[in-house]
């Protein structure tokens, strides 16, 4: 499970993305514009490739408020993902074949 000290602080999301992964799970926060209201931004995507290599129908994206709250509701969405689609992670490791 994902807590919230796993992620940096606030101040480091200000300032750029942060990437982590758990149990086959790869998952990147990042700040985005929705307008004139920056938003804080979470995707999840399966192991083993980053963010960059990983094609777009792989991944998964919410969006939450660009505050402490946004950012626990981002960590609770990530869990929620993880264990909604626990098989999918798991078998993450063994995709190292099907990305071309």
């Amino acid at each position: 499970m994902i807590q919230r000290q796993d992620i940096l602080s606030m101040e480091y999301l200000k300032k750029t993305e942060f990437t982590g992964s758990h149990q086959g799970m790869r998952y990147r926060l990042e700040g985005v514009f929705s307008g004139d209201e920056k938003k804080l931004k979470a995707t999840v995507w399966p192991e083993p490739f980053n963010f960059i290599t990983t094609p777009l129908e792989e991944k998964e994206s919410e969006e939450f408020s660009f505050d402490e709250d946004g950012v626990t509701d981002a960590v609770a969405w990530m869990n929620n993902r993880l264990f909604e689609e626990k098989d999918r992670w798991e078998k993450a490791g063994s995709s190292w074949d099907s990305y071309r």
